[in-house]
């Protein structure tokens, strides 16, 4: 057997979703979204969409490109703080980090296939399409173990209400009418549930008994008084610094956060010029 293998991808996933947080861990069948998968042009590629025309969903396979080791023992996001065999979750941090995902079919322009919602970051490689059949890729009714004790948990109302300071209702409205950017719905989705410190969840316990959950290139900082969950402010999540050197380019909302720190200062993101990382060690 061959020690490696190569794989090519087909195309790219246009998501417009840079960061995890945008991505729920499923689908949501009944959002309003369109995303695009770009065929890379080859040999071949054409003819292998004939007939794709008329059926409903497709299966995606992908390559998690920004998973960058695997861990036998993974934390899922959902249900309690409990590791769990990577070959039960799907985690990102594979052997080999191939993913699948159903999605909907909407239209085939050319080289361009639009779907439905999806999990994918943009940008994601695409590496092949299979056809979803659903007389053989459906059995709702096998056992899905642990998955399902979580299932049974999600299905209850949420625990948590969730409210907004003056502040950070301020915040938020600001950068979603200045900046398109509102990560309300999914802030709330998650805190509702469950507020607790969690790793893959992004949340962590501040000294003086208040918490933040990451969101993507921001920060929410709450507190949890019973079954209240208060958002006491946003911030950005990158040190000043990071946004100020021009040479990454992994920042997401570099120009809203950059606003966001002239109209609500953090002190405790310190503001220096950082260097660009080195080419050598003789660089």
């Amino acid at each position: 057997m061959e020690p490696s293998l190569t794989l090519r991808p087909i195309g790219f996933l246009r998501s417009g979703k840079g960061v995890r947080f945008k991505t729920l861990h499923q689908p949501d069948e009944a959002a309003s979204e369109t995303n695009v998968l770009e065929l890379t042009p080859g040999p071949g590629i054409r003819e292998a969409l004939r007939d794709l025309a008329g059926m409903e969903r497709v299966w995606l396979l992908w390559w998690f490109h920004r998973a960058e080791s695997w861990r036998p023992l993974v934390l899922p996001p959902r249900g309690p703080s409990r590791r769990r065999g990577v070959f039960a979750t799907r985690s990102p941090h594979r052997p080999n980090p191939i993913g699948m995902t159903p999605a909907r079919l909407l239209g085939i322009e050319g080289l361009r296939l639009l779907l439905g919602p999806c999990d994918l970051l943009e940008g994601t490689p695409i590496l092949d399409l299979k056809p979803y059949v659903p007389a053989y890729d459906a059995f709702p009714g096998s056992s899905a173990g642990w998955i399902d004790e979580v299932e049974a948990l999600q299905a209850g109302p949420p625990r948590f209400e969730v409210a907004w300071t003056d502040l950070a209702r301020e915040q938020a409205d600001w950068l979603a009418a200045t900046w398109s950017v509102d990560f309300r719905p999914r802030l709330a989705e998650i805190l509702a549930r469950d507020p607790s410190p969690h790793r893959t969840r992004r949340i962590r316990g501040l000294a003086g008994g208040a918490c933040e959950i990451g969101c993507g290139g921001w920060k929410a900082v709450f507190r949890v008084t019973g079954d209240r969950v208060e958002i006491l402010r946003l911030q950005p999540s990158f040190p000043v610094r990071f946004l100020l050197e021009s040479w990454r380019r992994d920042v997401p909302d570099r120009e809203a956060q950059q606003a966001f720190l002239a109209r609500w200062p953090c002190p405790e993101l310190e503001l220096r010029e950082g260097c660009p990382p080195r080419t050598s060690r003789n660089g």
